[in-house]
C-alpha cells in the first residue's frame, strides 16, 4: 500500500464542486448536481461542495449532512450531533426527538425558501487542521487518517495549496483493486 501517493488517487480541485461562501444553499445544490453530470466517467459521485473565501481558497465544506442540519433548524436546539453521535444513543431515544421536536413538520415550499436564504458560509462545515492530508502522504498513512478520524474526504494538500479532495470511497476502492490481485 505504500507504493501510492495521495496525489494519484485524489479528484483534483478542478473536477469537484465548488462554491463561494455568499451562495446559497439552493446554488449549492445546483453546484453538486453539476459535478454529477461532470463525473459520469467515475464510479463515484461527489458527495459535498467545497466552499471558497474571495480569494478562491478551501474555507470549508458543505455536505449532505450540513445541507439536512440547515434546511431544519430546530437541530440547532437539540444539540450538537457532531458529539452526541459518539455517545450511542439508541433508535427508539432518536425518534423520539423526531416527534418531539417535530423535525422536519415544516411545508416542503418553505424548505425551498430556506434553501434559497440559507448562506453556505451559514451551513458550512469549517475545515481544522485534521482535515488536510499531503499530496505525496502513502495510501496507507490516508487510510489511516480516515479511518481514525471518521472522515468520508480530507482535503489534499501541494505545501499551502489545496488541490486536490481526497474521499474514502476512492480509498477504498483502490485497496478493493489491490485485494483482487492477491493470490489465494
Amino acid at each position: 500500500m505504500k507504493t501510492k501517493s495521495v496525489k494519484e488517487i485524489m479528484v483534483p480541485l478542478g473536477e469537484y464542486a465548488t462554491i463561494t461562501q455568499d451562495a446559497t444553499l439552493f446554488e449549492a445544490v445546483q453546484a453538486l448536481e453539476k459535478s454529477w453530470d461532470n463525473a459520469r466517467a467515475s464510479k463515484f459521485k461527489h458527495r459535498a461542495v467545497l466552499v471558497l473565501d474571495h480569494d478562491g481558497h478551501v474555507i470549508g465544506k458543505v455536505s449532505h449532512w450540513d445541507l439536512l442540519q440547515a434546511l431544519e433548524p430546530k437541530y440547532r436546539k437539540i444539540a450538537d450531533f457532531d458529539r452526541l453521535t459518539h455517545f450511542g444513543l439508541s433508535p427508539e431515544f432518536m425518534r423520539s426527538m423526531v416527534d418531539k421536536e417535530e423535525l422536519w413538520d415544516d411545508p416542503w415550499d418553505l424548505l425551498c425558501s430556506r434553501a434559497s436564504n440559507i448562506l453556505v458560509k451559514n451551513a458550512m462545515r469549517p475545515i481544522s487542521d485534521d482535515d488536510f492530508i499531503d499530496e505525496n502522504s502513502s495510501l496507507a498513512h490516508a487510510a489511516h487518517m480516515l479511518v481514525m478520524g471518521r472522515k468520508l474526504s480530507v482535503l489534499v494538500r501541494q505545501g499551502t495549496k489545496v488541490v486536490g479532495i481526497l474521499r474514502v470511497v476512492d480509498v477504498c476502492d483502490n485497496i478493493c483493486e489491490m485485494i483482487k490481485t492477491c493470490k489465494i
